[in-house]
């Protein structure tokens, strides 16, 4: 059977990005351009921003990916691109420039769902893996509990009603003065403190398997206003660990809690708080007391990148779906959403 190759896209926040994969898990480039020091004087992503940085490296990190994979544009079979969910101007970007190559090459485009390709990264990390099983996806944007049954098809079983778990971590990061991306610089600080040095609230909810960080985000600022109002000394890297622990303590409970309830053994982490090394400590010290195994890409694929954008691409693109050039970006996308 004749390899199947892929050129992938992703810019649908602050990372340009392309890759070629062979046969959806074996990639033999993954480009990644990141806009973090452009928009850290920002305090956070700068839309208008992004779009502009996109069209400025689009080209060159496309014809990088081409060159480190040792790869043709005549030698790729289809295109796939990340049309949602994401910021409008930075998914049009990557979407436009995917359209005007796969029209050129006259080769099959192939619409990605964002959230989607955050699951599949553990695909190209763990090639044993396959549906079913459990995911807990944590990122900026979503928090979501999702059964995948197969590929593509998934059952959302929770969500966060509020804020998303990597926004909390941005929002509290922000209110301490400890600069952008947050999450990373929380998870260095809280090794340094005292993960029970305040005991900050768990929310749990009616619906067993939904989220909600908002009341949580609400007692960190709390006491931190307090502290002030006092003039007290504020432990950051204390109120760091405690927050994050209270985070995480929610995210892997429930997370274990569906994988009993739906009698499952595996469970797959997806998004960029999944390389939280708390998070990662503690749901799999949860899991192996319930005989369950944790599965989560590496670092560099638990940010935005076109690697697992390439590999839901080609398992889409397997099962038959085309695209056309009215493909537009949905910014509100939905996991499952077509």
């Amino acid at each position: 059977m004749k390899d199947v190759i892929t050129l992938a896209i992703e810019s649908s926040c602050d990372e340009t990005s392309a890759a070629i994969l062979k046969n959806g898990r074996d990639v033999l480039s993954n480009i990644i351009s990141t806009q973090i020091e452009t928009h850290k004087k920002f305090g956070g992503v700068v839309p208008e921003v992004a779009s502009r940085k996109h069209i400025e490296n689009i080209d060159e990190v496309v014809q990088e990916a081409l060159d480190e994979a040792k790869v043709e544009f005549g030698d790729i079979d289809h295109i796939a691109v990340t049309y949602g969910p994401g910021m409008a101007g930075a998914l049009l970007v990557g979407l436009s420039h995917a359209k005007a190559l796969a029209y050129t090459l006259d080769i099959p485009l192939v619409g990605v769902n964002h959230i989607e390709g955050h699951v599949s990264a553990n695909y190209i990390e763990h090639k044993d893996l396959k549906p079913p099983f459990i995911t807990l996806i944590v990122s900026g944007g979503h928090t979501h509990l999702v059964e995948v049954k197969d590929y593509g098809v998934y059952e959302i079983l929770g969500r966060t009603r509020d804020d998303a778990s990597g926004e909390a971590f941005d929002k509290i990061a922000r209110a301490m003065g400890l600069g952008y991306p947050g999450g990373p610089i929380i998870d260095r600080l809280a090794k340094l403190g005292n993960k029970h040095a305040i005991e900050f609230p768990r929310a749990n909810m009616d619906e067993e398997y939904d989220f909600s960080f908002s009341g949580l985000k609400s007692a960190v600022l709390n006491y931190l206003n307090a502290k002030k109002m006092k003039n007290e000394d504020i432990v950051v890297e204390d109120v760091a660990a405690s927050f994050q622990e209270a985070v995480v303590e929610v995210l892997s409970t429930k997370a274990i809690k569906a994988a009993i309830d739906k009698n499952y053994k595996t469970i797959a982490l997806a998004g960029g708080v999944a390389s939280n090394s708390a998070l990662r400590e503690k749901i799999t010290e949860m899991a192996k007391e319930h005989g369950i195994n944790i599965k989560y890409p590496s670092l560099v694929l638990c940010t935005d990148n076109a690697a697992m954008i390439g590999c839901a691409g080609y398992y889409s693109y397997l099962n038959g779906r085309r695209d056309d050039m009215r493909l537009n970006a949905v910014p509100g996308l939905k996991i499952g959403q077509r």
